[in-house]
């Protein structure tokens, strides 16, 4: 089978069970998977479940039995693109296999024409809008003409902006615009690591490096090779670290945790930060000179309380496509509400926006959001609820509880995630939304 599928012209991955094909998707980019369904330990409708939660783009022909017909509509019920019967022939096989590599070029040329088309229709309509980023204010136009201009070339770009404000959306549209938009966009959130699990994370491990490193890994920069990694958080890096980083922006070399091999790195690094580095500078919590390489073209971002003129258009956003995420197609807000929107301070930024919509287009009757459904809006920002109050409290908990749902449809699916927006009762694409919204996508 690899030599029939390797003379079509195809880079050939074999693995003699599933484990070991599970490993491989993890370091490299996988576009059909051809599998037997009887193997040692996992089978394959089981391997089909797990590779649909770590590559849902990928296409998987099953290999059955002749007349196991149950077992190949099963397979195409969980997801597969095709199955194959034994015994077959060699060009059986290889028929098979080339509709099935017309299919994915077909379907990443169709995205590729989408994502294009959408760019052009924006310029035609010459609306300021680089992908999620809205905004027709003055402070946003001079962003969006700043990152127009700072994308065709390949320096250091550190964004600085209070929690909230979308630095990372507006890392992806630098990327999105810049010649390595058809290679990775890879993110690391650097506050939420410790030291020792960010390196490994950066930069990858060898096997036996530290306890419970049982392969090697590659890490981030290397997943990010040809492309763009964005570093949220630059300001909580620790000095250990700052370190290995500054020689990466310096050299465009690094080695993984426990290993000796020099590996080679070509990635533009995007930053972000919401604190004042120079502060961090003058109290020894950041270094320099790392601070000088890093701030080549530094974006500063403006909170939303000094670009009132954009909720309208925010709002106006965040309506439509709640209204499609959670299947209520006749989602509107009053004028009334819309004042109540201007009003507010928002100290949370756009993340606080776009959550108080949605709570608020699922408590509205009639899908129409009033005043009323708007409870924290209409306050000043100085005399926002604590962060104890019932008022987000009740936020938390809800967003907690909904988390919790998702988890356990995705559990009871087995991965599958059309099921698991099925047992939910919701549409699909919303159930990819919320994926997204608490970072269970991957």
């Amino acid at each position: 089978m690899v030599r029939v599928i390797a003379k079509l012209g195809h880079q050939v991955i074999e693995t003699s069970d599933a484990e070991d094909a599970l490993d491989k998707f993890k370091n490299a980019q996988i576009h059909l998977m051809v599998t037997d369904y009887k193997m040692l330990g996992m089978n394959g409708i089981e391997l089909l479940a797990e590779v649909n939660k770590l590559s849902p783009e990928t296409e998987v022909m099953m290999v059955t039995a002749f007349g196991s017909i149950e077992l190949a509509v099963q397979a195409m019920q969980r997801g597969a693109t095709d199955f194959i019967t034994k015994p077959f022939s060699p060009d059986e096989l290889s028929v098979k296999v080339q509709r099935l590599a017309e299919h994915i070029h077909a379907k990443q040329e169709l995205r590729r024409v989408s994502d294009e088309n959408r760019y052009l229709r924006e310029q035609v309509e010459g609306q300021f809008n680089f992908g999620e980023i809205i905004g027709e204010s003055e402070a946003m136009r001079a962003i969006f003409r700043t990152v127009e201009k700072v994308a065709r070339g390949d320096s250091s770009v550190i964004v600085y902006g209070e929690s909230g404000t979308g630095k990372e959306l507006v890392a992806r549209a630098i990327h999105k615009a810049s010649p390595r938009r058809q290679n990775a966009f890879v993110r690391v959130n650097c506050g939420a690591l410790a030291e020792g699990v960010l390196e490994s994370e950066l930069f990858g491990h060898e096997r036996g490096a530290f306890t419970g490193a049982v392969k090697r890994r590659k890490g981030r920069f290397e997943l990010a090779q040809n492309g763009s990694i964005f570093l949220d958080e630059i300001g909580d890096i620790p000095l250990g670290t700052q370190v290995k980083l500054l020689r990466v922006l310096q050299e465009r070399e690094f080695e993984r945790v426990g290993g000796e091999e020099t590996l080679n790195v070509d990635v533009r690094i995007i930053a972000a930060t919401n604190k004042d580095l120079l502060s961090e500078i003058k109290k020894g919590q950041f270094r320099e000179d790392l601070y000088y390489r890093l701030h080549i073209i530094p974006i500063h971002l403006p909170p939303l309380r000094e670009r009132k003129d954009d909720i309208p258009f925010l709002a106006d956003h965040f309506i439509k496509k709640l209204g499609s995420d959670l299947s209520m197609p006749h989602l509107s807000i009053t004028q009334e509400a819309r004042q109540r929107l201007l009003e507010y301070d928002w100290p949370g930024n756009i993340r606080e926006f776009e959550n108080v919509l949605e709570r608020a287009a699922v408590l509205s009757d009639n899908q129409e959001i009033h005043p009323s459904d708007l409870p924290l809006v209409g306050i000043s920002a100085a005399d926002s609820p604590p962060a104890g109050s019932n008022e987000l409290d009740l936020t938390q908990s809800l967003e907690t509880l909904e988390k919790s749902l998702l988890q356990k449809a995705l559990a009871q699916s087995r991965g599958v995630k059309s099921e698991a927006a099925r047992l939910l009762g919701i549409k699909t694409s919303a159930f990819y939304y919320k994926l997204e919204k608490y970072g269970l996508k991957d």
